[in-house]
């Protein structure tokens, strides 16, 4: 395990040792759970990038030829 400092202002630590207290948990805990939270949400948006990058719009249109031209079904209508 590796051991940082970071600079916060003194309202943010305030706030975030009133909510490790809230989620029962010591402040460091709750400070790596937010990185690890925040990681995930970055390597996710990187991860559908990436995918969405690798879409061609000629697949989407024949795909989307092959779907029949009917009404929406009862229930399934635009509101």
């Amino acid at each position: 395990m590796t051991a940082i400092t970071i600079r916060l202002p003194n309202s943010v630590h305030q706030k975030i040792k009133e909510l490790a207290v809230r989620d029962d948990v010591c402040a460091n805990q709750f400070i790596a759970s937010a990185a690890s939270e925040k990681m995930a949400s970055v390597l996710t948006l990187d991860f559908l990038k990436a995918e969405a990058a690798k879409g061609q719009r000629s697949d989407f249109d024949h795909y989307l030829s092959m779907v029949s031209d009917v009404p929406a079904q009862m229930g399934d209508e635009r509101v």
